[in-house]
């Protein structure tokens, strides 16, 4: 049923995402899909990288390491932005769509008083997506 899995991940929170990397796994087993991780960062130092080279060095190896720990097949893309607070979600679904994948499976938050403020990545990938988007919590 599916081939390839997005997975947008932010790095600066890897240990956050564990229940949506396992279904995203869990998923790519079953079906014998690849998982294509995403990963947008800034075009300045960062918290997770000094540039976007080393960022997409970091993202590759927590892929690989992603298909070691789950068994399944990875690849991963990075993204750059100048503004990745305002572009993230532009930038995440011209990747989707770029990669070829036919589902996506991202992490969400536990809702709270900025959500009032500011609308959820995931939501806003699953309403503007044109495949499926599963939202883990």
């Amino acid at each position: 049923m599916y081939r390839k899995i997005a997975v947008p991940v932010d790095l600066f929170h890897a240990d956050q995402i564990t229940r949506a990397l396992d279904v995203a796994a869990d998923l790519a087993g079953h079906y014998g899909a690849s998982l294509h991780f995403i990963g947008v960062t800034a075009e300045t130092p960062t918290a997770v990288a000094h540039n976007p080279a080393e960022f997409a060095q970091k993202l590759e190896a927590f892929a690989a390491e992603q298909g070691k720990r789950h068994g399944v097949a990875v690849s991963g893309t990075a993204r750059t932005s100048t503004d990745p607070a305002v572009d993230v979600d532009k930038v995440l679904l011209r990747a989707i769509a770029d990669c070829g994948a036919d589902l996506v499976v991202m992490a969400s938050h536990v809702p709270g008083i900025s959500d009032y403020l500011w609308g959820s990545h995931g939501g806003h990938i699953a309403a503007h997506a044109e495949i499926s988007v599963f939202v883990v919590r």
